[in-house]
């Protein structure tokens, strides 16, 4: 799947497509609450849990804000006035 020709690659690599809880926060602009709710319910899953700290791909959380976006556009459209 993935082949690095050195420690330092990987590493690099981890830094781009990884992210932690934090940064999975700050990037879909959501709390810690939401977070635990998408991954509960199977909409975002880490690929690596410790208890403490969960790692994402970074693609896997832009996907699910962007369809956390449209779901907000739908639901601001059905209810006039707003």
């Amino acid at each position: 799947m993935f082949n690095f020709s050195s420690k330092e690659e990987l590493t690099e690599w981890i830094a781009r497509e990884v992210v932690g809880t934090s940064e999975a926060m700050e990037i879909m602009n959501c709390s810690r609450q939401n977070l635990h709710y998408f991954v509960q319910s199977g909409k975002l899953v880490p690929i690596k849990d410790t208890g403490r700290e969960r790692l994402f791909y970074r693609t896997d959380v832009l996907e699910r804000r962007e369809a956390a976006s449209i779901y907000n556009r739908k639901s601001k459209a059905d209810k006039p006035g707003e």
